[in-house]
């Protein structure tokens, strides 16, 4: 049940409309269903309904008339209420309709319940599935009716009332989401032909440029450098950058002067204090150091993707939400990385979840500093030519999106949730997508017959509840091909599936097959240890198993991780 609230001057403009049959269609049968006495009189339910009209016009007009010659009478003192029922909720009765309309007035401090002195109100149905609530804001004390953020308590009391009654509970938001175009400046975009307003496209290119910022000095000059976008950054008198404003150069006012938009009527976490504070926790990405291979950014930036379904299993919600938004601004980059093909998809999915990264939990930005520190180390690395790159990010993704679904639904999010699924559409439609070349080249390298069935083996060792799923699914050739290659790199396929099978969110995969080559694919990228370590590492595990001590003697030095491989608690 839905809500909508609003103000005018006029009582009697306002019951005329309600009674209207006229010019009205659907005014199919106006009556009175509740009254703030019980004993209004009805122009529904009368011969002379323009004299009844004025009665109760008179009526609820009387304290605002008294009240109005000691200036206690507000200029717009009408207070007017819509409620309207659910298309697939069943028709309500009078009765029961009065008892709904009474809780709201109650909630909102039109007339609080057991308050004699409250406003007087008429609740009006002409139409099967809503009513109208009339009333005058002066109480019979003359004093106004105390009905702040009236519209929050009637939605609270409509979430109440629609469990009570059976009727479909409406999505809420949590006053979270970032504001809407009004219908001016959608109509102005559709008379300028353009597919969204300044507003939306404005949004969506300050976010990019916060992805693809590591300061608050880059994403100035980001935004300063993009084709079409007017920025106005505002000091202080001390010169420290206060704020920004845009604008959209394609639209003006009357007087050809820029509509500008600060970050705050962008969004609520595009304002300038919050953009610095996401870009102040950034990880720092190390430089490359003579003899040393720099690990692929993709392939760190995937793995961070892969450990925030960890992340949002933990308690900590603050860290959690930090690393939604993060990811946020990783969907928010890849459009700029990804095929021409795939970017459409792209577009709607970091457009999508821009409404899932945000939610009345406060984000501790800091823990999320290495996925922050991967995004912009994976935009400022070239495009990957090689689409199963894209391809494991994606994966990873997917799984991010049905772990953020989850997290929400815990915590009743229910905006964020649907975001969550509407994103994950659009990630699925454009991992299937960039998937199927990648595939169809690694089939074409499966090995010999007896090389698959020792993977096959090793499959059952390492996922054995999934292993048969795993041999019939269509892209276990793939699979099979990329165990192959990591062996002949010095790999042992044994050792990399069961690290493979032994990270998280395997059972939320639609094709556990296609996540295990991605994830062997980019594990094998890295280079083989040595005889030396393997024997270690096969003296450790036994010892493991055993329970015996592992000769200091005998085990190799392990090789010092660099900052971005180290597995991060946070």
């Amino acid at each position: 049940m839905i809500a909508k609230i609003s103000s005018g001057k006029e009582t009697a403009g306002l019951i005329r409309y309600l009674f209207d049959t006229k010019k009205a269609k659907d005014h199919t049968d106006p009556h009175l269903v509740a009254s703030w006495d019980g004993f209004a009189p009805d122009p529904g339910r009368t011969d002379d309904v323009d004299a009844t009209r004025r009665l109760l016009v008179a009526d609820l007009d009387l304290h605002v008339k008294q009240g109005r010659p000691l200036g206690r009478a507000p200029e717009r003192h009408v207070w007017h209420c819509s409620l309207r029922a659910a298309p697939e909720d069943r028709i309500l009765s009078d009765e029961e309709w009065a008892d709904i309309a009474r809780r709201v007035v109650a909630a909102t401090g039109i007339a609080p319940e057991g308050d004699p002195d409250g406003c007087r109100w008429v609740a009006v149905r002409h139409a099967p599935d809503h009513i109208h609530i009339a009333a005058t804001k002066v109480r019979a004390d003359l004093r106004t009716a105390r009905h702040w953020n009236d519209y929050h308590t009637a939605d609270r009391e409509l979430a109440a009332i629609e469990k009570e009654y059976g009727l479909l509970q409406v999505v809420r938001g949590d006053r979270t989401a970032a504001k809407r175009p009004t219908r001016a400046e959608q109509e102005k975009a559709h008379r300028a032909g353009q597919d969204k307003p300044a507003r939306e496209r404005l949004r969506a290119t300050v976010r990019t440029a916060v992805a693809a910022a590591s300061s608050i000095e880059e994403f100035v000059h980001l935004l300063s450098h993009i084709d079409g976008v007017l920025v106005e950054v505002v000091y202080f008198p001390s010169g420290d950058v206060r704020g920004y404003k845009v604008a959209a150069e394609d639209t003006t006012t009357a007087v050809k002067e820029p509509v500008w938009f600060s970050g705050s009527e962008l969004a609520p976490d595009l304002s300038f204090p919050k953009i610095r504070k996401r870009l102040e926790n950034i990880d720092p990405q190390p430089t490359g150091q003579p003899g040393r291979r720099r690990p692929n950014p993709w392939h760190q930036a995937t793995a961070a993707a892969e450990r925030v379904p960890h992340h949002l299993d933990q308690a900590d919600d603050e860290a959690s939400q930090a690393h939604l938004a993060a990811f946020g601004e990783a969907l928010d980059a890849l459009p700029l990385l990804a095929p021409q093909a795939l970017r459409p998809q792209l577009r709607e999915a970091a457009t999508a979840f821009e409404r899932a990264t945000r939610s009345r939990i406060h984000a501790e930005h800091h823990h999320a500093r290495a996925l922050r520190g991967a995004v912009r180390a994976m935009v400022r690395a070239p495009a990957p030519k090689d689409g199963a790159i894209l391809a494991m990010f994606l994966d990873a993704a997917i799984l991010v999106m049905i772990a953020a679904a989850r997290w929400h639904q815990l915590r009743h999010h229910y905006q964020q949730v649907a975001a969550a699924h509407q994103t994950l559409v659009h990630l699925q439609a454009a991992y299937d997508q960039s998937t199927a070349i990648p595939l169809a080249a690694l089939a074409q390298r499966r090995p010999p017959q007896q090389t698959v069935d020792r993977h096959i083996r090793h499959l059952r060792q390492a996922v054995p509840d999934h292993a048969e799923q795993v041999v019939e699914d269509p892209a276990f050739g793939a699979l099979t091909a990329a165990l192959a290659e990591a062996e002949a790199a010095g790999h042992d396929p044994e050792r990399l599936l069961q690290q493979v099978a032994g990270q998280r969110v395997l059972d939320d995969a639609d094709s556990l097959t296609r996540v295990l080559t991605w994830r062997i694919q980019r594990l094998s990228a890295r280079p083989a240890p040595s005889a030396r370590a393997r024997a270690a590492q096969a003296r450790s595990a036994a010892a493991r198993h055993t329970g015996a001590p592992v000769p200091m003697t005998a085990a190799a030095p392990a090789p010092q991780q660099s900052a971005q491989a180290r597995p991060r608690s946070r």
